[in-house]
């Protein structure tokens, strides 16, 4: 049980990593997307993301995007800048509800809307 809890909080954690993502410029002529705080891809990240997108919370955007890594002092590096290609996910309208925990929120307001209509029938009679 607290395993499957641990996945369901690295998975949340994966899906808000990606919200936080933002494109901080375009490399021309090819059109390579520069993405600030980006998720470092690893097998668990992937896992996450593709339960993600089992469950409707993401989608592709874009395939086989190269992709690279800077230098641990935050600079270029000296040799070739793409090291690999990645697919670039998006949040979907079910994404951003799971994240804001939507369903939580619209569930803990009717069980308040029915019991202050019990407390008022109880009290008017």
């Amino acid at each position: 049980m607290l395993d499957e809890w641990k996945r369901e909080r690295q998975i949340r954690k994966v899906l808000s990593g990606l919200a936080r993502q933002r494109v901080a410029m375009i490399l021309q002529p090819q059109g390579v997307w520069v993405i600030e705080r980006a998720l470092q891809r690893d097998e668990d990240t992937e896992a996450a993301l593709m339960t993600c997108h089992m469950r409707g919370w993401v989608e592709p955007l874009h395939d086989s995007m190269p992709t690279g890594d800077l230098t641990p002092d935050m600079k270029l590096p000296s040799g070739p800048l793409f090291t690999r290609t990645q697919t670039v996910f998006r949040l979907t309208e079910g994404g951003w509800s799971a994240l804001n925990r939507a369903h939580a929120w619209t569930v803990a307001g009717i069980v308040i809307a029915i019991l202050s209509l019990i407390a008022t029938i109880a009290v008017a009679s």
